[in-house]
């Protein structure tokens, strides 16, 4: 089956961290973003390792493939195997989510002087 091509004609914001948000604002797709910088994962295991729902984790896949941040491959098999990988533009956010992560590292441990002085 051919693939579709990627939807780059989407309504983008003018402002850079506006389209960020717009490909990666919902929890779920950082998460999935975040379980498949170290390579492929099959469906369940984006579904055991996000905590996302079925219904929800299909319609994420779904625009993050349409929007090429990740790749969807599917195996001729039975039962059928559907392997879900980052594209190049998808490992090309991985410095995003480091700096998010070292920002909450930072700010967890904020909180926890600012409860000390209390």
């Amino acid at each position: 089956m051919p693939k579709k091509p990627v939807n780059l004609k989407k309504n983008l914001q003018e402002c850079p961290i506006a389209v960020v948000l717009k490909l990666i604002g919902c929890k779920w797709k950082v998460f999935i973003i975040r379980d498949l910088l170290p390579g492929t994962k099959r469906f369940g295991e984006l579904k055991k390792s996000t905590g996302c729902s079925q219904k929800i984790l299909t319609v994420k896949l779904r625009e993050m493939e349409e929007d090429g941040l990740i790749e969807r491959k599917v195996f001729a098999e039975v039962p059928p195997r559907v392997e879900y990988t980052l594209t190049d533009v998808g490992y090309s956010i991985a410095p995003v989510l480091d700096s998010m992560a070292q920002w909450g590292t930072d700010y967890k441990e904020y909180c926890r002087i600012k409860s000390k002085l209390k």
